[in-house]
């Protein structure tokens, strides 16, 4: 039936345009209406479908200490609240809740939530940013204009990673997030081209620490150092400079481990460019805000204004994927 109706609906936009009656095709419906079904993933199993057609979702709720009950797309409008800025370009909004819509149906099929009785949670740890208080029309819009819509990969749900600023190229998931599955053929180490909006902080930061601080980072992060902290340098390299690994007085460190432990709003990234230990400190020089897999907000931010729709975004930072539509 869905089918039929979508032959229909093309027919009817190609009689109008014969006619005169259209100046051109709205793009994102030719999208929606050319979507490849058939090549849609399953929904996880354990999705509820609700009054509205819509999948339920129970969501634990850090800031309210609760489980709490919602459609899928109201999940997905609070995430891209907080995830990005309400003021954003439309295209970049749209390309972050297909990721969005994206992740938790990956999740879902793939983990469980540490909440007892949720689905998945608002915890960053976790899951994504969550702030529904940050929803406004262009959100509401981003999320209605892509109702339904994800990514696909070889008819599975791929992972939606994302991050603030590659620092000019990303990276792959076994270099900048010691991933262990294997790195996806959706993914690579690619140059991206970032706003100049973006702030200083993270197209260029510097962070110091203090040597013990250090010690302490590389032991939770599996690596025990037991003398004081002399020497701090990168070790193996990804594709795009960031660090797989650090060397820390002679012991190699995994840098995305590290960088986690040491406070990743301070270590922004591993993309490391110096590393001075001086007086008791060892600091920091680097580029980029984030893991630098997937997309990058920063780069979507400057595709969105340039003209690019919601699909040529998602489409360069994971080449091969199909969007598809599921509800």
């Amino acid at each position: 039936m869905r089918r039929a109706i979508c032959a229909i609906l093309t027919l009817m936009i190609v009689q109008l345009i014969l006619c005169g009656c259209m100046d051109r095709v709205d793009e994102s419906l030719t999208w929606r209406l050319n979507s490849d079904d058939k090549n849609a993933p399953a929904l996880p199993e354990k999705l509820e479908i609700g009054k509205e057609g819509l999948p339920v979702l129970k969501v634990y709720d850090v800031k309210a200490e609760e489980v709490r009950e919602m459609d899928i797309e109201a999940y997905v409008r609070g995430v891209v609240a907080g995830e990005m800025k309400n003021d954003w370009p439309e295209e970049a909004l749209k390309a972050q809740a297909i990721l969005a819509r994206t992740f938790v149906l990956k999740f879902l099929g793939d983990k469980r939530s540490k909440y007892e009785g949720a689905d998945i949670s608002t915890d960053v740890a976790e899951a994504q940013a969550y702030a529904p208080d940050s929803v406004n029309e262009r959100v509401a819009e981003a999320v209605r204009e892509t109702r339904g819509l994800a990514m696909a990969y070889e008819g599975e749900f791929p992972n939606a990673w994302f991050h603030a600023h590659s620092g000019g190229m990303t990276e792959l998931p076994s270099v900048a997030l010691e991933y262990k599955g294997g790195d996806p053929a959706y993914l690579q180490a690619a140059p991206s081209e970032e706003s100049d909006k973006a702030p200083d902080n993270a197209k260029e930061w510097t962070a110091t620490f203090t040597a013990e601080q250090v010690k302490r980072a590389c032991a939770d992060a599996g690596t025990k150092v037991t003398e004081d902290v002399t020497s701090v340098k990168v070790g193996e390299k990804g594709e795009s400079g960031r660090a797989k690994t650090l060397i820390v007085n002679g012991e190699s460190v995994s840098a995305p481990s590290f960088r986690i432990q040491i406070g990743a709003n301070k270590l922004r990234s591993t993309l490391i460019d110096d590393i001075e230990v001086k007086d008791g400190k060892v600091t920091f020089q680097g580029r980029g805000f984030g893991h630098g897999v997937g997309l990058s907000q920063w780069g979507a931010y400057r595709m969105a204004e340039e003209g690019a729709d919601a699909e040529a975004i998602l489409q360069k930072y994971f080449p091969g994927v199909e969007i598809v539509e599921l509800w």
